[in-house]
């Protein structure tokens, strides 16, 4: 909180700022403005919704700060940055970015809102640092939806690979030292993107459909088919790295891409050892690396899916009730500092108090249990009684609003 102290305008948004991120770290089965300001003993929401809403105070700036905690935190060394999506399911229309289309946390096409992140990923730990909500065309398209959700009229439809790579260039210019940039299909199958890294000679690892055109000394080729070609001598096992259940092995090939730009470019190949199904990687290198380099950073892709399992299970990241376009932005900012903080604690705790012999170390999840069991204060019964009050009178104008908004429909 000291870091991001300067970003308030006024002391009292700053304070509030404080009680949010603890809510949101709190072992709270459900948080929204309700639960996170009956935690932190208000008597009514409001002042966190101003928080959220109308306080003066700047979520990219926190932003900003937020990547330099992570940098500080996590350190500059073996640093991958790693960019993925995620959707949050919501009901209605109203929501900001929301409409039907895939989301990976549905596994299918849903009505739910899309944003693309990207994350910081060293051996000491991980954590989100950057955030771009996808605004589809259905939105873009339709300005007074757009001035009813308060989206800045300077912002139109932009795809998701140029999202990941504006928050790319922004934290390279912001002075991170990364190496290596990883990503989905969705990015890797963008030849702009994996341009723009090219020129700033930063390697990536990008997933690509097995339809991608390869070229060869002998022509162009389709990935699924050169992969066919290959003899068994060219795959090698090794582990993209250790798993919850131990080390995640699979069968690896490479196959040379023609290019006549300098730096070695790859085609990766990923063979699942026990039901053959195959993934596709195009690789580049400002220098020559082994197949056994490439599988490790290819491993550190996963991270990011830790990364969102920990902001959405821990922080509460999904989980806001908010429409419009400030407020979402705020109250995604907010999350991904306290999943950070937890981050930050659990590598700080694994490098300095190493675990003893029969205990695994210290996860984001038990950092998050010991924090809210020894470190946050309890509430008086009074308080909670006030607030099961304060939640019944409210839901009663709710329902004779819905009630009263029925009879005056026609049927």
């Amino acid at each position: 909180m000291g870091r991001i102290a300067s970003r308030f305008a006024r002391v009292e948004p700053r304070r509030h700022a404080r009680k949010f991120i603890l809510g949101l770290l709190a072992g709270l089965p459900r948080k929204d403005c309700w639960t996170l300001a009956e935690h932190a003993g208000h008597t009514t929401p409001d002042n966190l919704q101003h928080l959220l809403t109308r306080a003066k105070w700047d979520a990219d700036a926190v932003r900003d700060d937020l990547r330099g905690f992570v940098v500080d935190h996590l350190g500059d060394h073996d640093v991958v940055l790693v960019v993925d999506e995620t959707g949050d399911l919501k009901k209605g229309t109203h929501t900001v970015g929301v409409q039907r289309q895939y989301t990976g946390t549905a596994g299918r096409i849903e009505n739910g809102q899309v944003a693309v992140y990207l994350a910081y990923s060293t051996p000491a730990g991980h954590a989100a640092i950057d955030r771009e909500l996808y605004l589809p065309r259905s939105w873009t398209q339709d300005s007074e939806r757009c001035q009813a959700a308060g989206i800045p009229e300077d912002i139109g439809f932009v795809a998701k690979p140029q999202l990941a790579a504006r928050m790319i260039h922004r934290a390279l210019d912001a002075g991170i030292r990364a190496s290596w940039v990883t990503g989905d299909e969705v990015y890797g199958g963008n030849p702009q993107l994996r341009e723009s890294l090219e020129q700033r000679r930063i390697g990536y690892i990008m997933a690509v459909a097995c339809s991608d055109q390869i070229t060869t000394r002998a022509g162009r080729i389709r990935a699924d088919t050169l992969a066919a070609k290959l003899p068994e001598r060219a795959w090698q096992r090794l582990s993209a790295g250790a798993g919850a259940k131990g080390h995640r092995y699979y069968d690896w090939a490479l196959a040379e891409i023609t290019d006549t730009r300098p730096g070695p470019r790859h085609l990766r190949i990923r063979r699942n050892r026990r039901t053959g199904e195959l993934a596709f990687y195009r690789t580049y290198s400002p220098h020559t690396l082994t197949l056994a380099t490439l599988v490790k950073v290819a491993g550190r892709r996963w991270t990011v899916e830790e990364t969102f399992q920990a902001a959405k299970g821990l922080a509460g990241l999904d989980e806001h009730q908010v429409r419009r376009w400030t407020s979402g932005h705020r109250w995604v900012t907010l999350a991904m500092l306290a999943q950070a903080f937890l981050a930050a604690v659990t590598a700080a705790e694994r490098a300095q108090r190493p675990a003893p012999d029969g205990l695994i170390p210290l996860t984001c999840n038990e950092i998050q249990y010991l924090f809210t069991t020894l470190a946050q204060e309890t509430r008086t019964t009074a308080h909670r009684l006030h607030w099961s009050t304060w939640r019944r009178r409210h839901q009663a104008r709710g329902r004779t609003c819905h009630y009263r908004r029925q009879t005056t429909q026609p049927t």
